[in-house]
């Protein structure tokens, strides 16, 4: 989920960047749910060469924005104001992801008496 935020904070940055590039179509990531939607049979996954049993690595796809009614007539299709609430959105997901990686690693500790 960290890896698919921090992915997606890319992104949007190199909107960001190139909005005022004219023909630059915006780029999006395909969110964190629907990276493991589109993988939905009964195999386990490898995000890290030691696993064992998985197939596969995990991958996010970054493709370009579906979204192309906005498009400036330069042909850019950048919105700054979609692009901030989406790095909100992108933050969010990320601070969930560590608070969750923190509370794993507290009951790890309190489970080994190092609370």
């Amino acid at each position: 989920m960290a890896q698919t935020a921090a992915l997606s904070q890319s992104a949007i940055a190199t909107n960001i960047a190139n909005a005022d590039t004219p023909g630059y179509q915006a780029r999006e990531v395909a969110s964190f749910a629907e990276t493991y939607r589109s993988d939905s049979g009964a195999n386990m996954r490898a995000t890290r060469a030691g696993h064992l049993g998985g197939e596969g690595r995990y991958h996010v796809e970054v493709r370009e924005s579906r979204d192309t009614n906005g498009a400036s007539p330069d042909g850019n299709s950048v919105s700054i104001e979609d692009e901030m609430v989406a790095a909100v959105r992108a933050k969010s997901q990320h601070d969930r992801a560590i608070a969750i990686y923190k509370s794993s690693l507290g009951i790890l500790r309190a489970s080994l008496g190092r609370s």
